[in-house]
C-alpha cells in the first residue's frame, strides 16, 4: 500500500486535509496525519509537526501547508524519504518542486480528493 504522510493535518472537518484523511480511510490507504494541532482523525493521532517524527516506509507525502509556510519543513518532508510529494491545490511551490525533483522525488501538483475519486492515487 502507499503510506501517506499528511503535512498540514487537522481535525477540522471543513478543511480538505480532514477530508483527504477520511478518503484515505475509506480507500483502505494507510496514513499517518502530521500538523501543529493535536487531535485524531479517523483513528489516527496526528504526530507534532515541530518534533519532526520520523516515519518509515513512506511512499507518499501530501502537503496542505501553503507555500509560504514550507520552507521551514524542507529538510524534513525530504528526510521522509518518500517517492513522491503531492502539492495540493494552493500548496504550490516551484522553488520546492525544484528542490524535490532534484532528489529523483516524483512531484505531482494535483489534489488528493481528484486522485482518489479517479483511481488515479
Amino acid at each position: 500500500m502507499k503510506k501517506t504522510v499528511i503535512i498540514g493535518a487537522t481535525t477540522n472537518p471543513s478543511r480538505t486535509a480532514f477530508i483527504a484523511a477520511g478518503m484515505f480511510s475509506e480507500y483502505k490507504i494507510p496514513f499517518v496525519p502530521v500538523g501543529i494541532k493535536q487531535g485524531e482523525v479517523f483513528g489516527e493521532d496526528i504526530l507534532d509537526l515541530r518534533s519532526k517524527p520520523e516515519i518509515g516506509d513512506v511512499h507518499t507525502v501530501t502537503l496542505y501547508i501553503g507555500p509560504k509556510n514550507q520552507p521551514e519543513w524542507y529538510e524534513y518532508i525530504l528526510s521522509l524519504k518518500p517517492k513522491r510529494i503531492i502539492f495540493n491545490t494552493g500548496t504550490e511551490n516551484p522553488e520546492f518542486i525544484k528542490m524535490v525533483e532534484d532528489k529523483g522525488i516524483e512531484a505531482t501538483v494535483s489534489c488528493n480528493l481528484v486522485l482518489l475519486r479517479t483511481g488515479q492515487f
